[in-house]
């Protein structure tokens, strides 16, 4: 009946060293396999950056590409309508001539001239442009050609424009993803530093407490003796290395021209390959200009423009606010002025994702 008794006591104290044995093995990782987990997280980290450098090249490129389309897109543009310019006045000394054919007794070619909605409905009214001067044709029928080439060019720049919006799109998601990947990677290897510092640390009290526990053991055992305690201290400083990140505050008041620069251009909308204020801009050619009108002369593409100047951490107005594939003009409070996109303007918008500052004044 005493053993029997005494049983829950003995199973009691089994599953306290059994929980014991538990707690021991959950613990938490040792310094090495810390380490290993970081290198891990650091070769992750590495080629997650490779990929977004890789990236950011081929968006660099298209960049490129997309400035020189919308430039082609404003000439074909121009000559147009240049070539309408000439095709009216054509039409208008046609008419002339044409009043002049009726009031000597050609009358059925005025009627049709009154008739016609428009010049092109008139050019198709075939069997009478047959009683127009051999000249007056040919110039129109050249004029329509003309016209025709030059808008089936600017149809085909279009729509090569838009396949590179899309595609720009597709890498701007890509780099967002890549991003997100690798700030959170980074994050993951900066709180394996913090477990390897808290372990490295209670590794070193544990130290100190046995050096203590072995003084003291000493000290009793040849009583009388001298004891030596002295202690050493180690730590492992760290060093804050900010690369080239900059405190100059720069010229204050070139910095508003820019500022002031950025604000003049608000509402003018968005040209790809615009370099002209008041016409069209796209995000690189606004910060190129408003640099410009502050005697700085900055890189065409937003790539470019983000390897500029020194690096601030503490971005003040008149800073580059830069991005893989876009760049901005940061005005203070957060906020930056900057071209978006196809279909929108010049405009002031908060400062979004994860940027980084150059300072170019």
């Amino acid at each position: 009946m005493r053993i029997i008794r005494r049983l829950p006591g003995v199973l009691s104290t089994a599953v306290m060293v059994s929980c014991l044995v538990v707690t021991s093995v959950t613990a938490a990782p040792s310094q090495d396999s810390l380490e290993e987990q970081k290198s891990a997280a650091e070769s992750e980290a590495e080629d997650l950056q490779a990929q977004l450098t890789e990236l950011l090249d081929k968006v660099g490129k298209m960049e490129e590409k997309l400035i020189e389309t919308g430039e082609k897109i404003t000439q074909t543009q121009s000559d147009l309508e240049e070539a309408q310019a000439k095709a009216e006045q054509q039409y208008a000394d046609m008419k002339v001539r044409i009043k002049y054919m009726y009031e000597n007794g050609e009358s059925d070619l005025w009627e049709v001239f009154l008739e016609a909605k428009d010049f092109s409905d008139f050019l198709n009214k075939a069997e009478y442009v047959s009683n127009v001067h051999s000249y007056d044709r040919q110039q129109l029928e050249e004029l329509k050609k003309t016209q025709n080439e030059i808008q089936e060019l600017k149809d085909t720049l279009e729509t090569e424009q838009a396949s590179l919006e899309s595609q720009q799109a597709d890498y701007e998601e890509q780099e967002t993803q890549l991003n997100a990947q690798l700030e959170e990677t980074k994050a993951q290897i900066a709180d394996y530093d913090e477990q390897i510092q808290a372990a490295a640390e209670a590794a070193a009290q544990e130290a100190i407490a046995r050096e203590a526990d072995n003084t003291d053991t000493a000290s009793e055992e040849s009583s009388g003796g001298t004891t030596d305690g002295g202690s050493s201290s180690g730590g492992s400083g760290s060093t804050s290395n900010s690369g080239s990140t900059g405190s100059s505050s720069g010229n204050t008041s070139v910095a508003q021209t820019i500022v002031n620069a950025a604000y003049s251009q608000l509402g003018v909308p968005y040209v790809y390959g615009g370099t002209t204020a008041g016409v069209g801009f796209d995000c690189s050619g606004l910060v190129q200009y408003c640099h410009a009108v502050a005697g700085i002369s900055l890189p065409r593409t937003s790539q470019a423009q983000g390897g500029c100047g020194i690096a601030v951490s503490d971005p003040q107005p008149g800073d580059l606010v830069c991005y893989g594939s876009h760049i901005g003009i940061y005005i203070g409070n957060g906020q930056m002025i900057h071209a978006p996109h196809t279909g929108d303007v010049v405009k002031i918008a908060s400062v979004y994702g994860s940027p980084w500052y150059r300072r170019c004044w």
